[in-house]
């Protein structure tokens, strides 16, 4: 157990900055909180763990005032409040920065800070906002580049710019749904500074994660929801990876080395599946963000990407999936050449996708669930016979989807944006793999899910190769993809550093290469293993 240093407790007779007694919320046929007790003190970083579909986002969005409650009360500073809405909550000093970010991507950073804002002068020129925001970034020790395009941002910095916007309007109780969730190692870092700095003054923070290693590091209790109610709050000092898992789900989670094959397993084809012989693409202003790589990927095994983010992980998987053009050099799908393939192309050629951003990427958030379901065999049986769409079978479809990816759907005609983030993730693993008969390509799978779903969804990716289906993995997580893939591939600035066996890997050499050495052996693409 990790040994935890606990801030100092707020004065005698101080309240508590935040106090929830007793909260419940229901939508029809699902319990969504029940009978919820959560204190959060100043000066604390308060961590809320769950599995997905806990109760956690509801309960955030109750303290929000993005929902009312059925039950129970909210205290602020020992005073009971009723927040009517977001606007009420941010009044009285509660602020949520959400793991799908809400900034307008064509406006300045300025822009976006004091949009909506009732400070924000009616007549004010671009530079004074500029201005005005850089004081806010020194104030309060978060550095943006006010001037800024949004879009021009990387994902550390539009967060940065989230926070700023919801610490500019005097927010003490900062709320942060999966704040590392799309983050380097290095900016996950520079938050934790500013989280701790932010705390030091009197403030409060609610820390919402699943990545349970961080969680013991910056948290000062932990909260744990089980099925819609409190099951345990626990200072961190007493706390485990172990203990905190097996109170998440209820049982003890075992993660087997899951590069061990069953014995109904296919063997690894002796020809790849898919082959990239020194592939070149390049981006909208013609930079080139892939550089002469070559892979071979064999059906029945499982390659894992690696990689700092923005290291062309991104445009591989799009590449790898007809979604971006290679401007030089040769796709081979099946022993087929498809450098001209479009994404449909790929689909059809049986190659399946889980993208990096679920909801803009993996699915069309204002349709229903069956929408979402069907939407790569909408236009084929048993879904359609010839022109004629057949809704009955398209539900069964999705009920189908839905049961395989034990995913609860209260009603299958809301829009699938209603569902919880890892119920979206494993909706859309479950409905890619139908598809995925050749290739399987998921980037960034397990980011959002709790340690029980992230198993699920590892097991997910063992039962397709054992059926010989060839899959990418690309992931951050290196102890993810060494105990899940037979090969990993790591990238820098857009190539291949070398290619490595995860049995017997040595990870200060793939660290090595994530920074840009080459591997000591040259890369020899076609090796796979056997």
């Amino acid at each position: 157990m990790r040994e935890v240093t606990e801030r100092p407790r707020p004065a005698p007779g101080t309240p508590p900055l935040v106090q929830l007694r007793g909260i419940a919320k229901y939508f029809p046929g699902v319990v969504a909180n029940q009978d919820v007790d959560l204190e959060v003190w100043p000066g604390e970083i308060h961590a809320l763990l769950g599995e997905n579909g806990a109760g956690k986002s509801t309960l955030m969005n109750i303290l929000t005032g993005i929902y009312q409650p059925d039950a129970g009360e909210i205290i602020i500073d020992g005073y009971l409040k009723s927040l009517a809405s977001p606007v009420e909550a941010i009044a009285a000093g509660i602020g949520m920065v959400h793991q799908h970010f809400k900034l307008v991507r064509a406006f300045t950073v300025a822009e976006n800070i004091h949009l909506g804002w009732s400070e924000t002068p009616r007549r004010i020129s671009p530079q004074e906002l500029e201005a005005r925001t850089a004081q806010l970034s020194a104030l309060l020790n978060l550095a943006v580049r006010p001037s800024a395009r949004v879009d021009e941002l990387s994902t550390g910095e539009q967060q940065r710019v989230e926070i700023l916007r919801v610490l500019a309007r005097k927010a003490r109780v900062l709320i942060l749904d999966e704040p590392t969730a799309v983050l380097t190692p290095s900016e996950a870092r520079e938050l934790f500074k500013a989280l701790k700095e932010f705390v030091a003054r009197g403030n409060a923070v609610i820390f919402i994660s699943h990545k349970l290693d961080e969680v013991l590091e910056i948290s000062d209790r932990i909260t744990v929801l089980r099925g819609g109610r409190k099951v345990a709050t626990e200072p961190t000092s007493a706390c485990s990876e172990t203990m905190l898992a097996k109170l998440m789900v209820g049982h003890e989670i075992v993660l087997d080395d899951l590069r061990a094959r069953g014995p109904n397993a296919l063997a690894i084809s002796n020809e790849p599946v898919v082959r990239l012989r020194d592939v070149t693409a390049q981006d909208g202003t013609g930079h080139t963000v892939l550089n002469k790589v070559s892979l071979d990927i064999a059906g029945g095994e499982i390659l894992g990407i690696a990689g700092v983010a923005g290291n062309g992980q991104k445009e591989l998987s799009e590449l790898l999936t007809g979604m971006r053009a290679a401007s030089s050099g040769q796709i081979m799908l099946g022993g087929r050449d498809v450098s001209a393939a479009d994404a449909a192309d790929f689909a059809d050629f049986g190659v399946g996708h889980i993208p990096e951003d679920r909801l803009r990427s993996g699915l069309a958030p204002a349709l229903s669930v069956t929408d979402n379901a069907v939407i790569r065999e909408y236009d084929r049986p048993p879904v359609s016979l010839g022109p004629w769409y057949r809704p009955r079978a398209a539900a069964a479809l999705a009920r189908k989807i839905a049961d395989a990816a034990s995913v609860m759907v209260p009603n299958y005609s809301m829009p699938i944006r209603n569902l919880s983030g890892g119920n979206q993730q494993r909706f859309v693993a479950r409905r890619e793999m139908r598809i995925a008969t050749k290739l399987l390509v998921a980037a960034y799978p397990s980011r959002g899910l709790d340690v029980g779903a992230i198993s699920t969804m590892m097991r997910y990716f063992v039962e397709l190769r054992d059926a010989g289906v060839g899959i990418v993995v690309i992931s951050e997580e290196l102890e993810e993809l060494l105990n899940l893939s037979d090969r990993i591939a790591v990238m820098f600035h857009g190539e291949i550093m070398g290619i490595v066996d995860s049995a017997g890997a040595d990870i200060e050499q793939i660290g090595l290469m994530m920074g840009g050495q080459r591997a000591a052996t040259p890369v020899r693409a076609a090796a796979m293993v056997h």
